[in-house]
């Protein structure tokens, strides 16, 4: 039996309530012939005659009588739950399962949400923060999960948000008394928070120095809070460095040479996408992240600090800092 096309009930109502195939292609705008195939197919697929065809007209069969008040039904039916999911979008409710990295539960999601309940009353929020690292794998009771770079698993619906720009701070103190690194191999000899590979581009060059961490994390606050102690590098997202309260205790280190940004995603699976609690979410994140609205930037312009959404996930075994 051939595959049932819901399309070809649509069609079978409206030459019912047109009367003839000619009308009913002027109401659905396709051609006689497209209404004509329809009718057949539908027909077919049934196994019954649904409409006698005649010189003078179409006529229902009592077979097609019955089916048509099933097809007014359930064409009722689809069009009633389709407004119910409208509504749904318009005024979600339940509980959204969210797992993000730990600053970005602290420094976006924490500043955001008294917006975000308060214009959709009927949601409630879980959070539950991860340590930044690429062994992070979506669970399947988590609605969303953002993670700083796409995975390969297509099966995850990705949405990308804009990159973070980083650099590599130190210290003033720390500069005065270690000295200041003139190429990226000099970093080898210095202290250095962080962890993965530190990929650093200035134009065409791209560099990896060899560096043994002294004290090995992938949080940047941990970074933010050595550096500015005196205790070595770090490489810091630039709205975290350019920040009001910490930007004079910082000096830029390798200015040239800049590190390769983290890339934002949100994971969700297939049905998730059509949720209407996960697309307000991901939308109402639309309006800030990476804009002059991003909450991370304490009322800064948003140039410089990021890049645009579309930047190619992170290669290799770069790890955030």
């Amino acid at each position: 039996m051939n595959d049932f096309d819901l399309n070809d009930v649509r069609t079978f109502v409206a030459i019912a309530q047109a009367g003839t195939l000619t009308a009913a292609a002027t109401e659905l705008h396709v051609p006689t012939s497209t209404v004509s195939r329809a009718l057949t197919r539908l027909e077919k697929h049934l196994g019954l005659l649904l409409v006698r065809r005649s010189s003078r007209g179409l006529v229902m069969t009592d077979s097609g009588k019955e089916y048509l008040q099933s097809c007014r039904r359930a064409l009722r039916t689809l069009k009633d739950g389709g407004e119910l999911l409208e509504g749904r979008r318009a005024s979600p409710s339940g509980l959204i399962k969210v797992a993000c990295p730990v600053t970005m539960g602290s420094e976006v999601f924490a500043p955001l949400l008294k917006e975000f309940l308060g214009r959709y009353p009927d949601l409630r929020i879980e959070i539950q923060p991860f340590a930044p690292g690429w062994d992070q794998e979506p669970r399947e009771d988590v609605d969303v999960f953002f993670k700083l770079r796409a995975p390969k698993d297509s099966l995850q619906r990705v949405r990308p948000y804009p990159g973070i720009v980083r650099g590599l701070f130190a210290s003033p103190g720390y500069t005065r008394a270690a000295g200041n690194p003139a190429v990226p191999d000099d970093l080898a000899a210095h202290s250095c928070v962080g962890s993965g590979v530190w990929k650093l581009r200035r134009g065409k060059k791209i560099a990896t120095p060899s560096v043994l961490f002294r004290v090995a994390s992938g949080d940047p606050t941990v970074g933010l809070k050595l550096a500015m102690n005196g205790f070595g590098i770090t490489m810091l997202p630039l709205w975290m460095a350019k920040s009001p309260d910490v930007r004079h205790a910082l000096t830029p280190i390798l200015p040239q040479w800049t590190p390769e940004p983290l890339t934002l995603c949100a994971l969700f699976s297939g049905p998730s996408r059509l949720t209407p609690k996960v697309q307000v979410l991901l939308d109402f994140l639309d309006e800030y992240i990476g804009t002059d609205r991003d909450p991370r930037l304490k009322k800064d312009l948003a140039k410089g600090y990021f890049t645009d959404r579309t930047l190619p996930p992170i290669s290799g075994p770069t790890a955030p800092s």
